[in-house]
């Protein structure tokens, strides 16, 4: 294959966003059109590149032709390849949704596409300082979209979430300076060579660490700094909720993970044991405080958002972890979250335009209203708790295999409380959802992002969180064919 392809599939969305505002000069609202276009592009490019990883292993591209450790590079490996795919698919899915709940506005479809720009960049880069610019075209990005409902809430929570963002990306910069300093690179492949010189040990290299992980923590939505996270994803459209749920933070995590484990290594953790642990019991901590959280929650979208903080934190526990078990462990889960948080957000939504349906208690009955939406929401919901053979399940099965196997009993302990947590909130919702009584009153139908009748729920919204539904479950079973193509012995050597 033609290695520039990985290039592309990074620079086609980000240069196309400005096509958008552009054509606003001559006709509006042709954004979505645009829009599917590029991204039906992308994601032909993307399966493309997917797949010459799959055949002839990672696949890396040094741009404008400068060789490493001077230029950048752009790498696709086991760890990265499926985070890829992720991207492009829920980006392009996710799209459908946004057609027709909107915001349909050119300027919408262009932060969208330099989002998913962004995200590539962020998950196929192989230079820290290059990652940071990724992160905040990503951030700014991320933070036009949630405003785009167009009110107080919505643009408080767009404020916050820059704040913080901000605060994030300046710990991360602090490291990368330090790591800079320490090593003279900042290309991920030869920073593992530099930093095993300079010594796993060091005071600059354990403070460059200690500021990155601290920055990605913020990104990743991790207790307790998470904050931003609930009140984003309950002011944004759920268009924009279902997107950024799936990928941003996800892609925070996945990051977190690369750094670990591409550029300080196994072995910086097997050096510092201290440090190692810090990192599994803070993820502990995040699993457990997210869980507790998403219980005590009323409203839908911010109980979903605080199960992240949940979810985040087995990831992070993981890599911490960070055996072959507990990684693949990690990756599945990376993508079963992006799928499962996804579209219940887009679940989520139609009950909420076509019902009003918003807290636990408008749920009563919803299921004898609209049965297959609440069909493909309950499946999600379970396979969010862990119940086989679903995603969910595997993923947890994984990484408390890989913590066992390291002697970290706690968090094997931690994962079965917090699925037992997450039992109660989900079963609560299912519960009514089927049992209920009371239907949400007709009157109480909220409508679409930038307006209009919540009658135009189509059936292909409705479609999308079906699909969703039945890729959650079908991802556990073909969990060891995933295995076995990812290679990620690779990425941790």
């Amino acid at each position: 294959m033609s290695e520039p392809l990985v290039a592309f599939v990074i620079i086609f969305p980000i240069i196309a966003s400005v096509v958008p505002l552009a054509a606003s000069f001559v006709r509006d609202k042709v954004g979505w059109s645009v829009a599917a276009a590029v991204l039906g592009v992308n994601l032909a490019a993307v399966s493309y590149v997917a797949y010459g990883f799959f055949v002839g292993g990672t696949i890396r591209h040094e741009l404008g032709g400068v060789p490493i450790p001077h230029g950048i590079e752009v790498v696709v490996d086991g760890l990265s390849v499926l985070v890829m795919l992720l991207v492009a698919v829920v980006a392009f899915g996710t799209l459908f949704f946004t057609r027709v709940a909107g915001p349909r506005s050119n300027a919408f479809y262009s932060a969208y596409l330099l989002l998913t720009g962004g995200l590539l960049g962020v998950t196929l880069t192989g230079d820290l300082f290059n990652l940071y610019v990724f992160l905040e075209i990503t951030g700014l990005a991320a933070y036009a979209l949630i405003a785009t409902k167009g009110d107080g809430k919505s643009a408080y929570a767009a404020l916050k979430y820059m704040l913080v963002g901000t605060v994030g990306a300046s710990l991360y910069l602090i490291g990368v300076a330090y790591v800079f300093i320490a090593t003279g690179t900042l290309n991920m492949q030869d920073l593992s060579v530099r930093l095993a010189e300079v010594g796993h040990s060091e005071t600059l290299v354990l403070a460059s660490f200690g500021f990155i992980v601290a920055g990605l923590a913020v990104k990743s939505a991790l207790y307790p700094v998470h904050s931003w996270q609930p009140d984003a994803y309950a002011a944004a459209p759920y268009g924009v909720a279902g997107y950024v749920s799936a990928l941003v933070s996800t892609v925070s995590a996945y990051v977190l993970g690369r750094v670990v484990l591409s550029v300080y290594t196994v072995d910086f953790l097997a050096a510092n044991v201290t440090v190692a642990s810090a990192l599994v019991y803070f993820g502990a901590l995040s699993i457990v405080a997210g869980s507790v959280l998403a219980v005590a929650q009323k409203d839908v979208r911010r109980m979903l958002a605080y199960s992240s903080v949940s979810q985040f934190g087995l990831i992070v526990a993981a890599f911490g972890i960070a055996n072959a078990a507990a990684v693949f462990g990690a990756v599945i889960q990376l993508v079963g979250h992006a799928v499962m948080k996804g579209a219940l957000f887009l679940g989520a939504g139609i009950l909420a335009y076509k019902i009003g349906a918003k807290t636990v208690y408008d749920y009563e009955g919803v299921a004898a209203r609209l049965p297959y939406t609440s069909a493909g929401f309950a499946t999600l919901a379970l396979a969010l708790v862990g119940v086989p053979p679903a995603v969910g399940f595997i993923g947890k099965w994984y990484v408390g295999l890989g913590a066992v196997q390291e002697g970290f009993w706690v968090v094997a302990v931690v994962i079965f409380a917090s699925t037992l947590l997450t039992l109660a909130y989900v079963l609560r919702l299912v519960d009514r959802m089927y049992f209920g009584r009371r239907a949400a009153p007709e009157e109480t139908r909220i409508p679409f992002a930038d307006g209009g009748s919540a009658k135009r729920v189509t059936t292909g919204m409705v479609v999308l969180v079906g699909v969703a539904a039945a890729v959650s479950v079908a991802l556990g079973p073909a969990a060891s064919w995933i295995e076995g193509l990812l290679r990620l012995e690779e990425v941790m050597e």
